[in-house]
């Protein structure tokens, strides 16, 4: 009867599942189960590539080594098709992004109670587990890619190149347009970052929440609920992965290229 009387109600569940662990007032709040699981998951994930490279054999590869290779092959062919420039950094930052946004994506599929249970018996009560579900670190990403856009920007056209580029595009050298082609170049540039940030977090918020819900049910009806869209699910957590890569890179091509 006490037990009864002291569950959560639904709403309480739920706000109680997207809440996050902080420390810390206002603009300087951190989210600790962020930072924690997105440099675990980095860690473990690419640590794992390592060994796979050190332990790389020019013979008939291990099962490890093929799907390392498997990878880096997807996402060197879309660098290729897609990045028309010529950059060392490219490549090895379209892997880090698919990899580490696709590990972090799939702690989706952890079962929604696993982690804020577990950690519970240590006193800590708030735990999100999907580190792309919190907005800070999908508009920290989105904007570490918006300072690189912009540094290759200076880098291959030059002050005086990017500058011409920021004026004079796309409605021509006329005296009068300038101030229109600045502003629509500011409002393009900024749009990048915020559409970066809010389309993965939007799939990814929406998708932990379809979880919750599902873990509001009967237990006997979670599985039947929860299986079929679970699976479901991997298709979105490697596309939102795969968008994000894909963007970064044509954001990096353009950033390359003269207009």
């Amino acid at each position: 009867m006490a037990a009864a009387e002291h569950a959560p109600s639904s709403s309480e569940y739920i706000v109680h599942h997207l809440t996050n662990l902080t420390v810390g007032q206002g603009f300087w709040t951190w989210h600790l189960d962020t930072l924690a699981v997105s440099i675990i998951v980095g860690a473990v994930t690419f640590g794992l590539m390592y060994l796979a490279a050190q332990r790389a054999t020019s013979g008939v590869p291990g099962p490890g080594q093929a799907f390392v290779e498997m990878i880096l092959g997807f996402v060197d062919s879309q660098v290729k098709d897609t990045f028309h420039g010529r950059s060392a950094l490219i490549g090895p930052l379209a892997l880090t992004i698919f990899v580490w946004v696709f590990m972090m994506n799939a702690m989706d599929l952890l079962p929604v109670d696993i982690l804020p249970m577990v950690l519970g018996w240590f006193g800590i009560h708030y735990f999100k587990s999907v580190p792309t579900t919190d907005m800070n670190l999908t508009f920290a990403m989105s904007l570490s890619v918006f300072a690189l856009m912009i540094f290759f920007n200076f880098k291959v056209k030059g002050v005086g190149g990017f500058a011409h580029e920021v004026m004079y595009a796309p409605f021509g050298k006329h005296p009068l347009l300038i101030p229109v082609n600045v502003v629509f170049r500011v409002i393009e540039d900024v749009a990048k970052p915020i559409s970066l940030s809010l389309r993965l977090f939007g799939n990814m918020y929406a998708g932990e929440m379809i979880f919750i819900l599902i873990a509001l049910l009967p237990w006997y009806v979670q599985w039947l609920l929860g299986a079929p869209w679970a699976i479901f699910h991997i298709l979105i957590i490697t596309l939102q992965a795969f968008i994000f890569m894909v963007l970064t890179i044509v954001y990096m091509s353009l950033a390359h290229e003269s207009h």
